[in-house]
């Protein structure tokens, strides 16, 4: 593949005088996998030197330069490579809506892979995973923009509870995604191998390989397709097609938006709860911007002391701490309550909270026509006696939710009965008002038909 050109001659002659000393190591990563194997053997020697540059001495302009220069994968070339080339070469909204969400964290990619001494082309790995979109999730229940499916992210140290879901998180997701990837290389010694077994599972990768042993035949990635599903024969040559158009993208008419080789995030400690909502209006982002950055959150309230971190833009950041100096209210706005029987109905929980069933609904993720089982923890409005206490890590750690069905004909509790008369009731005066130019009976008739329904 392509390298970007010094540009100077001075630092072109001491790349070359370099180049003999210097070596360029590598790992990998993948999603749907078997359980980690007990015992991994050393990561052998890297298989491509390449020289290594000062930051001072040469500085890429872009990210995309900067991922050109640290190639370090064999290049395959077969039909599945050209048949991928051209599915993303002629697809400009797809590449432009990737590259945009890329946008966010290639810088951070790339320079943690730089700092394991890994090859580069691995930064665009979440192109093929999740179109580098953190908030992916999978009919195999993979999740975030490297697709780790639970098992795999507990392996890693992913914590995934009520609260949060790590597999999604920027940081968390990317140093586990290149251990594992690292691993994977250190087991097969060969990136294409440790790329099939990331999507593929490492157990399946070692049975393939001993069957063509078997047989007498190669064991390199294209020489084991016969047997492996189509996801992982396309997989690797899906990686090599977008890092041959990354590599010249004029040459397949592909126009890359340009990504500053600049962090786009900076890191923020926090050291109580505070609301998403709080947090994205202390930093002046838009919710959604907010998300965008920090994925791993799943409910309103962002919960944990100081290991806790909050990602913002550098400028966001310095807002945040300013308006934060300035708030002088409550962070938080919610705290928790643990179902203990059938009486703790939705409705009633509304009534008991100041709230309404929608609010503590959608806070929860609860489905449209289930109840919540005894034993289950959820969220609810903070109330003045709670309003200066954290929701405890315990409480974090374990909390669960689960639901069962509503049951069908019983009877409403005393605050479902308050609810629906407060429903009915405005109902009613707006068919009142809506039938206000119109024949009196026909009004009256209308409003007793609403009634007689119950709503």
């Amino acid at each position: 593949m392509q390298k970007t050109t010094r540009n100077t001659t001075s630092l072109a002659v001491l790349v070359l005088m370099l180049a003999p000393a210097l070596s360029h190591a590598v790992d990998s990563v993948s999603t749907n996998v078997a359980p980690l194997a007990p015992t991994v053997k050393p990561a052998p020697a890297p298989l491509h030197p390449f020289p290594a540059v000062k930051a001072d001495e040469y500085k890429e302009a872009d990210v995309w330069g900067r991922i050109r220069t640290g190639y370090a994968i064999p290049d395959i070339d077969n039909e599945l490579v050209t048949k991928h080339v051209k599915w993303y070469s002629t697809r400009p909204d797809y590449i432009a809506r990737t590259s945009a969400r890329a946008s966010r964290y290639l810088f951070h990619v790339v320079q943690e892979l730089e700092k394991r001494n890994m090859p580069t082309e691995l930064a665009l790995l979440p192109i093929i995973e999740s179109a580098f979109n953190p908030q992916a999730y999978s009919k195999a229940n993979a999740a975030g923009m490297w697709q780790f499916v639970p098992g795999t992210g507990k392996d890693f140290n992913l914590k995934q509870n009520m609260f949060k879901d790590e597999r999604r998180g920027v940081l968390a997701s990317t140093d586990a995604a290149l251990s594992y990837l690292q691993r994977l290389y250190g087991m097969f010694g060969d990136w294409p191998l440790a790329l099939a077994a990331y999507n593929w599972g490492e157990g399946n990768v070692q049975r393939a390989i001993k069957k063509n042993q078997a047989l007498g035949k190669p064991t390199d990635y294209e020489s084991l397709y016969e047997h492996m599903p189509a996801e992982t024969r396309e997989y690797v040559p899906k990686l090599q097609a977008v890092k041959n158009i990354i590599a010249n993208p004029a040459q397949y008419h592909v126009s890359l938006p340009v990504i500053d080789n600049t962090p786009y995030f900076t890191t923020v400690d926090k050291t109580s709860d505070i609301d998403l909502t709080i947090a994205a209006q202390l930093a002046e982002l838009s919710v959604e911007e907010f998300k965008a950055l920090n994925p791993q959150f799943n409910r309103p309230v962002i919960t944990g002391g100081e290991q806790t971190k909050i990602l913002l833009p550098q400028e966001n950041a310095e807002k945040f701490h300013l308006n934060l100096s300035q708030w002088g209210r409550a962070l938080s706005t919610w705290t928790t309550h643990k179902i203990t029987g059938a009486k703790d109905s939705i409705a009633s929980l509304a009534s008991r909270f100041g709230t309404t069933p929608e609010v503590i609904r959608q806070a929860n993720n609860i489905p449209a026509a289930t109840r919540l089982k005894a034993g289950s923890t959820i969220l609810v409005p903070k109330i003045s006696t709670s309003v200066h206490n954290d929701i405890a890590e315990h409480v974090v750690d374990n909390a669960v939710m689960a639901f069962e069905a509503e049951r069908a004909g019983r009877r409403p509790g005393r605050a479902e009965k308050q609810t629906n008369a407060q429903r009915i009731k405005g109902k009613v005066a707006e068919l009142k008002t809506r039938v206000s130019g119109r024949n009196a009976k026909t009004a009256a008739n209308e409003t007793s038909r609403y009634k007689r329904r119950g709503g």
